[in-house]
């Protein structure tokens, strides 16, 4: 792409008459996505309904804005999300959707419902053929996510401690990847077995589709046979009790983010999308965290755009452009590199070092995704 994108911005100031739901409403209008056609289209809403005991998450209230509008257009809004790899309590659908209600996004707030986007156990997926993926031949993403007929995103802009920061293309890509798509994006490996948490019970042998769990002589502890292993992630679906294996997140920060970055295209390619960012409350990790911590800028606003990879370039701009918060953990790790030159760092790369954020950025232009180069238009 030549020319420069468009991105959308509105601050955060308010008055009486206009305050932040109004100003959202006027924001998306503006960027475009009441042009879409919605009349009859079930329409996907990405959103992370975040980690109980977190929160930084968005306010279910954004999303009321969205699903109203939808609405009005004639669509068939829906909130949705993938199960978590990790043991947390976004595992499984029931416990999902219990965590969504405990945040706010029940119907009577957000006007639609939480639809899990991979299933019950994380294993209701697609695979969806990639062409011209440097690292994956075809991403495993959520059935009802790839069942919508209008995609639409809305991400809490923070960082992320293997990715840099989570934006909208870290939305997308990890977040409708479904379990056994997780593991795919964070490993190059098989799983293993954490050996306290094995029974014995043998159940693994079962439902394994090639032979490639064994078991000791001496206490039938499971074994995983690397040679027979595919790593379709089955094992590490929760259909155990006490889930004894787990993904080896082996892979490096780079390879993740182009894999993120190839299943963002998976996700999107063929559909109208829109995307929202929220440059709020710009915790330094991951929503997924069951805490966070004090933010590391200043908020700044929020942003929209038709194009998920300026709209990411234009919030980690508006980020470093921002001012660091006085006691968090970035202001600490400035006091830590005192005489060092930090000019050519910005404050995500200054809070976790051993990432790189614009590898997932020019892997995305590569892919065309969209544009790196932007222009702002405030409204």
């Amino acid at each position: 792409m030549s020319s420069k994108s468009k991105v959308y911005f509105t601050t955060l100031r308010t008055t009486g008459s206009n305050n932040i739901l109004k100003k959202l409403e006027k924001l998306v209008t503006a960027a475009g996505m009441t042009e879409i056609d919605f009349e009859n289209k079930f329409a996907a809403i990405k959103i992370h309904l975040g980690e109980p005991g977190n929160l930084a998450y968005l306010r279910p209230n954004y999303s009321k804005v969205i699903v109203d509008m939808i609405r009005e257009k004639g669509g068939k809004p829906f909130l949705t999300d993938c199960n978590t790899l990790y043991v947390g309590r976004r595992k499984d659908a029931l416990e999902h959707m219990d965590a969504a209600y405990e945040n706010g996004y029940n119907p009577f707030v957000t006007g639609c419902h939480v639809i899990i986007g991979d299933g019950l156990k994380g294993t209701d997926d697609i695979e969806v053929p990639l062409a011209g993926g440097e690292c994956v031949t075809s991403a495993k993403i959520g059935r009802a996510i790839m069942d919508a007929d209008v995609f639409i995103s809305m991400t809490h802009f923070k960082g992320h401690e293997n990715t840099g920061f989570g934006g909208v293309l870290k939305n997308i890509g990890m977040g409708c990847g479904s379990r056994r798509g997780k593991m795919e994006m964070h490993s190059n490996s098989k799983p293993f077995v954490k050996e306290k948490k094995c029974r014995s019970c043998k159940m693994c042998g079962k439902i394994c589709a090639f032979g490639a769990i064994s078991y000791r002589v001496e206490d039938g502890k499971a074994r995983i046979k690397d040679e027979l292993c595919v790593g379709c992630g089955t094992a590490v679906l929760g259909s155990v009790p006490l889930m004894p294996f787990r993904p080896k997140y082996d892979e490096s920060n780079d390879v993740l983010n182009k894999k993120i970055a190839e299943y963002t295209k998976a996700v999107v390619d063929g559909r109208p999308q829109f995307h929202i960012s929220f440059v709020i409350d710009v915790s330094p990790n991951c929503d997924c965290h069951v805490e966070n911590d004090l933010p590391i800028i200043q908020d700044v606003g929020i942003f929209a755009s038709l194009d998920p990879v300026a709209l990411d370039m234009a919030c980690a701009d508006a980020c470093n452009n921002a001012r660091i918060l006085r006691g968090s953990c970035a202001e600490e790790r400035i006091v830590e590199h005192e005489g060092h030159d930090l000019s050519n760092m910005d404050v995500f790369t200054l809070v976790h070092p051993d990432t790189n954020w614009k590898v997932c950025v020019d892997h995305a232009v590569k892919l065309g995704l969209g544009n790196k180069e932007y222009e702002i238009t405030e409204v």
